[in-house]
């Protein structure tokens, strides 16, 4: 019997094939990831000869939240796959839903980062005081294809060339630095994609860059609040115009969001109403506003902890 073929990160051609292994699969438990803040299950899949890493997010396994439902999060992070790839950018690995070991849950292909998409050294500067990463800042190329590349501390108030301003942050004796985003155009993507499902925790951590140069998001469990929630990292473009590209994203994405359509049938099945006619008003209001949205004001902009 020949060695079952192991599925690479998700490309075109694919994600197709990905999408069945997920979902058809056998997953075998390989270990938990102790650092989630819910139940977060490592594991193999296999099928038809194929096999792949994988994450698996029992229903059983998710803490209670005030303000979201119980038991609803994988349902949530299915939906964020599915409008990613009614976007075409392909921003969140191929996540099914489907019973497991452990019960129903959310299972994702596993990516192998190619490096730190978080914050690199960030804990370790709020602990020391040392915020000495504008030179990394200035090495590290904006495209994430060298050191961190996607999120730094620099010195100063000035975000230098090629990355965005997020906040000032205290990073210990009484020093500040500058926290800075890449600007980097898969970052502004993941902006938007954020904007359009109302995701509550775009942490550093959750930022993946991938061997072939893509950039994923994951956990996106709590998204799809009916009302205003967003909390990112990536504000660096707030108030700016979208690009001409995300406009036409969004113009297709509001046809697909039509009653009737695939995506919003399958949407309905996995959120509210009242959520999916949310997400259908924040669509409208980017196409309207043209711009990148700002905080709020009314709720947390930036997830903490950060990264």
């Amino acid at each position: 019997m020949s060695a079952p073929e192991r599925l690479p990160a998700p490309g075109v051609s694919a994600t197709g094939e990905l999408e069945e292994l997920l979902a058809k699969g056998e997953l075998t438990v390989v270990g938990r990831i102790h650092e989630a803040s819910n139940a977060v299950l490592l594991c193999s899949v296999a099928y038809g000869g194929l096999t792949a890493d994988c994450v698996y997010k029992p229903v059983k396994g998710e803490r209670p939240l005030w303000d979201f439902p119980d038991g609803n999060l994988a349902q949530r992070e299915v939906a964020a796959y599915l409008v990613s790839e009614a976007t075409g950018w392909g921003l969140v690995p191929p996540t099914v839903l489907r019973d497991g070991p452990y019960g129903e849950g959310m299972v994702q292909q596993w990516i192998e980062s190619a490096g730190p998409g978080g914050l690199e050294g960030a804990a370790d500067a709020a602990d020391s005081g040392e915020a000495d990463e504008a030179d990394e800042a200035d090495e590290a190329g904006a495209d994430g294809s060298d050191g961190p590349g996607l999120l730094a501390l620099v010195d100063g108030e000035e975000a230098g060339e090629g990355w965005k301003p997020i906040a000032l942050a205290e990073v210990g004796e009484g020093r500040t630095a500058l926290l800075v985003h890449a600007d980097d155009p898969r970052l502004r993507r993941l902006a938007v994609l954020d904007a359009v499902i109302n995701n509550g925790d775009r942490k550093g951590g959750h930022l993946l860059p991938a061997p072939d140069g893509r950039l994923y998001g994951i956990d996106h469990g709590v998204s799809f609040h009916a009302e205003d929630k967003l909390r990112t990292l990536l504000w660096g473009w707030a108030g700016e115009p979208l690009t001409a590209e995300a406009t036409g994203v969004l113009s297709d994405l509001a046809a697909r969001l039509a009653d009737g359509e695939p995506l919003a049938t399958r949407l309905g099945e996995l959120i509210t109403p009242v959520e999916l006619a949310a997400v259908r008003a924040r669509v409208a209001r980017l196409r309207a506003s043209g711009v990148h949205p700002r905080p709020s004001g009314q709720w947390p902009a930036i997830p903490w902890p950060p990264v």
